[in-house]
């Protein structure tokens, strides 16, 4: 079901670049999309499913006669998670590294992100699907898959062990960092995310393109296809990437029960302070309002600046000791449905935080459990 939705969603934005353009157009460079509005769109049908420091060289090609390709050779740290649309620019063409857009909406705000993918995204980019590479075990949405459907799914879009990762989004920085995270979960640490997102890369000026070329739309739509293989007891292959879990990076509601009791790790919740004080209304059916007894409140803006890149170490630090979080104890993050939950992960890595775990099921499923604690602020 999901990967039809995936690629009817996906044949029509191509019908429709496709009707535009003259044969020569095709793919297209829309550095006059800079100048105009985001592209709004339906919402996209969400599929709800369920279920380490030093650096890395970005090597320089030498091409035939001894010049090299049109790429630098630039150091890149693991030891810090996010890279500016400038060192990306500089290293786009490097054939080891893949760039993905992560772009996920809530449902209320009417954005299709396939659709949007396919008006405008960074050069070479893939789509990565949140809601489709997902768990199918479960109602709630995109949990993690397991293991064998993760792989299957990153070896369709053409990632391989060797390759460094770099993911974005199209609100700047927001559902990229739930990749991110899943890319560690799953033991590929040479992942990073675009600091300030598809915004700022074309605030800088630099080229988006359509999707006219079908590879791209084909590894989209195979990607989600081979995850429903796998939960359907189908083979598929050839894979290319082999998984490492890494549990300790991955909560469970029992495992937030059982912080409840033992209080080993800081429970922070990256949403709104008006949702966790419970004077919001969850924006799912069924979900009761407040948060989890005992953890705090650190709205995921608070990470970024005015202009929705990441804040200096330093200034994070201290809005971070100002809420009341030691950085000295451990600490787990928890928000609606796990996408915010990874934004507070990696801010907290960039600040020495290399381990903490996300609660995938979060608010959703907590908030919707008859069995759990609800504490409000009313």
């Amino acid at each position: 079901m999901a990967s039809t939705l995936l690629s009817r969603s996906l044949l029509a934005a191509h019908r429709l670049i496709h009707s535009s353009l003259s044969p020569s157009q095709k793919p297209q460079i829309l550095s006059s999309l800079f100048n105009k509005r985001p592209f709004h769109l339906g919402a996209h049908p969400v599929c709800t499913s369920y279920k380490r420091s030093g650096s890395v060289r970005v090597m320089a090609s030498s091409a035939p006669g001894g010049a090299t390709a049109g790429f630098a050779s630039k150091a890149i740290s693991v030891s810090d998670p996010i890279v500016s649309v400038n060192w990306l620019h500089e290293n786009l063409k490097d054939p080891n590294l893949k760039v993905l857009d992560a772009s996920w909406y809530m449902p209320g705000e009417q954005r299709n992100p396939i659709q949007e993918y396919q008006v405008a995204h960074i050069p070479g980019a893939l789509f990565f699907d949140i809601d489709g590479i997902s768990d199918r075990t479960t109602n709630l949405p995109h949990m993690l898959p397991s293991e064998e459907a993760f792989a299957a799914a990153v070896s369709a879009l053409g990632i391989e062990n060797k390759d460094d990762v770099v993911v974005y989004d199209g609100k700047g920085v927001f559902s990229a960092a739930r990749v991110w995270w899943m890319f560690r979960v799953f033991g590929h640490n040479r992942v990073w995310v675009l600091d300030g997102g598809l915004p700022h890369w074309r605030a800088a000026g630099y080229d988006v393109e359509s999707s006219a070329s079908g590879d791209a739309i084909l590894k989209a739509s195979a990607a989600t296809e081979a995850i429903e293989k796998v939960y359907q007891g189908h083979a598929v292959g050839p894979v290319t990437f082999e998984t490492k879990f890494q549990p300790h990076i991955v909560w469970t509601l029992d495992q937030v029960r059982k912080n409840l009791e033992e209080k080993t790790h800081q429970l922070i919740d990256a949403r709104s302070q008006a949702r966790f004080d419970g004077a919001a209304p969850e924006p799912r059916k069924g979900v009761r309002s407040g948060h989890v007894p005992g953890s705090k409140c650190f709205p995921f803006p608070q990470m970024l600046d005015g202009s929705g890149t990441f804040l200096s170490a330093e200034e994070l630090k201290q809005r971070v000791e100002q809420a009341g979080i030691s950085l000295e104890s451990p600490i787990a993050t928890t928000c609606g449905t796990g996408i915010t939950a990874s934004l507070l992960a990696l801010g907290f890595f960039r600040l020495g935080q290399h381990d903490v775990p996300v609660y995938d099921g979060s608010w959703t499923e907590w908030g919707a459990n008859p069995d759990t604690l609800v504490e409000t602020s009313q």
